[in-house]
Parts: C-alpha cells; sequence; structure tokens
C-alpha cells in the first residue's frame, strides 16, 4: 500500500523541524560520522521519519557496518523508502527518502549483509526511534 503523500513549504517543515533535522531531511544535509544518536542504539524498536512519523526501519534490520552512520539491510516496508540516482558530489549514489514526505534520509549501497547485500547507510537526524515497549 502506497502511503499519503504529505507536502509542506520549507517554512513550514522549518517550524516543525529542528535545525538539524532541516538540514538533513529538506536539503539533503548529513551529519558527520559516528556522531549520529542513533549509531550505537541497540534497542529493539522501530525508527520512524523524524519528518512525519512513518515506520521507515525495525531494530531486527540494523547492523554495525562500521561507516558511521546507522545501517540496515532492508526497511520496515518495501513502500517505506523511496530510492532515486543522486550525482552530487562527484559521485554515483543512491539516494534514500521517505516514501511519504520525500525527506532525505541518506544512501543505499549494495556492500550489506545477507540475505539482501544491500546497506541503507542512514542520517540518525532524520530519524526518531520507537521503543518496542511503546510500539502499538
Amino acid at each position: 500500500m502506497t502511503p499519503t503523500k504529505i507536502e509542506k513549504s520549507d517554512v513550514e517543515w522549518q517550524q516543525e523541524l529542528t535545525p538539524e533535522q532541516f538540514r538533513i531531511l529538506r536539503e539533503k544535509g548529513t551529519e558527520r560520522p559516528f556522531t549520529g544518536e542513533y549509531y550505537h542504539n541497540k534497542a529493539a524498536g522501530a525508527y520512524l521519519c523524524a519528518a512525519c512519523g512513518q515506520e521507515l526501519f525495525g531494530s531486527d534490520a540494523k547492523y554495525e557496518s562500521g561507516s558511521g552512520w546507522p545501517s540496515y539491510w532492508q526497511p520496515a516496508t518495501p513502500e517505506a523508502v523511496a530510492t532515486q540516482r543522486d550525482l552530487s558530489h562527484g559521485m554515483v549514489r543512491t539516494e534514500v527518502t521517505c516514501s511519504r514526505c520525500g525527506g532525505h534520509l541518506g544512501h543505499l549501497f549494495d556492500d550489506g549483509p545477507r540475505p539482501t547485500g544491500l546497506r541503507y547507510c542512514i542520517n540518525s537526524a532524520a530519524l526518531k526511534f520507537q521503543p518496542a515497549s511503546q510500539a502499538e
């Protein structure tokens, strides 16, 4: 099932997000490696989009990639994220965005673990963690 799209102006997003969240989610920024709030998080739960609250990744798909950012081998559902080609910074990469609000999450690489071989390399500031004890 395709999520209902959320569209807001930059002014509206700036009122709802912290400056760091806005820089990453709306301006396609990135946080410095090994500094993100969820990089070392090992608790069970769900990782939600910090902008719209859609569930993006589950803790069961999180793994230690050594990249400096939280990494996942698959999204919570195939429809949770969208991808597109990113040619910025003189590189060819695959950008990962929230399928609901279009927020920039990070990038996708093909050097992850089995069973998918994928590494969703995601900025902590683009996420909110919901512990399993608070899941609905």
